[in-house]
């Protein structure tokens, strides 16, 4: 990122950060860990008591905070809280898409639709949204910025496989943020955040056995300064990964093993000739 650089590090000082689901939970914390890097923080949160509790927290910490009012499933209100963080401050330098619901757990055939379309709704067409606005005005905007999305380990395999509806929000918000990072030029940052089982309003009746809310957050900046594009925390995951990685290697080396020439007919390979060229 164009960010003042000190030692190698994206310097976040007297940067403007605007981040949706920002007043509670992981991105309450990360606005906090932010705003002690010295930025000015933007919340967006549809609950208005929510918002007021934690701009007074954020104030209290001595951290420059607007809170608006906004549900990421509406665009014209992303709209209005992109218009509120340019008015407010000149520009901004990056936006985090946090926003994200959970749906009761039940097996597929057993999920009523509306909860499916409902977590559809906040956890991808929400941050569907904040792309879509924020991309447009960066590009817009001299100089580097950066696109976080929230996703989860449920990004990389099912947590739970009650939670289906759930998942292939997170697993749909990978792919959506890796065509991102393509469609954007090298000046826009764009990254994902892949949170474990970390202590919020989302964690259940377990959420204290979760990773602590700050900790997370200490993680998740760190990578931020060094520009990383898949941002982890929790080790144990890649068993998991690893788990899904070998089930793919074993699928193509007994079916579709490897073979001089084989880009043949691989879309990447044969896209110039696609697209005419």
């Amino acid at each position: 990122m164009g960010f003042v650089a000190k030692l190698g590090s994206v310097d976040f000082t007297d940067k403007t950060v605007v981040i949706t689901g920002g007043a509670t939970g992981i991105g309450f914390a990360i606005a906090k860990a932010l705003g002690a890097d010295g930025s000015r923080v933007v919340i967006g949160e549809p609950r208005q008591h929510r918002l007021d509790e934690a701009a007074g927290a954020l104030a209290a910490l001595g951290i420059e905070c607007l809170a608006v009012e906004c549900d990421v499933t509406h665009l014209e209100q992303v709209e209005a809280l992109a218009d509120a963080a340019w008015d407010r401050f000149g520009r901004v330098d990056v936006i985090m898409n946090n926003a994200g619901i959970i749906v009761p757990g039940a097996k597929i055939f057993d999920t009523p639709m509306e909860h499916v379309r409902e977590v559809f709704e906040v956890n991808f067409f929400g941050v569907w949204h904040g792309c879509r606005v924020f991309s447009r005005r960066f590009l817009d905007q001299e100089g580097e910025a950066a696109i976080y999305n929230t996703g989860s380990e449920n990004s990389l395999f099912p947590v739970d496989a009650n939670s289906a509806a759930y998942v292939a929000t997170k697993h749909a918000l990978f792919g959506m943020t890796e065509a991102l990072r393509q469609q954007m030029p090298d000046r826009i940052h764009v990254g994902l955040i892949m949170p474990g089982f970390v202590r919020s309003e989302m964690s259940g009746a377990f959420g204290d056995l979760g990773m602590d809310t700050d900790e997370f957050a200490a993680k998740v900046v760190e990578q931020m300064r060094k520009d990383e594009e898949l941002i982890v925390s929790h080790a144990y995951n890649m068993v998991h990964v690893q788990d899904r990685h070998d089930r793919l290697a074993r699928a193509f080396a007994t079916y579709a093993p490897r073979y001089e020439g084989d880009d043949e007919y691989d879309v990447r390979s044969l896209r110039p000739r696609l697209m005419g060229g």
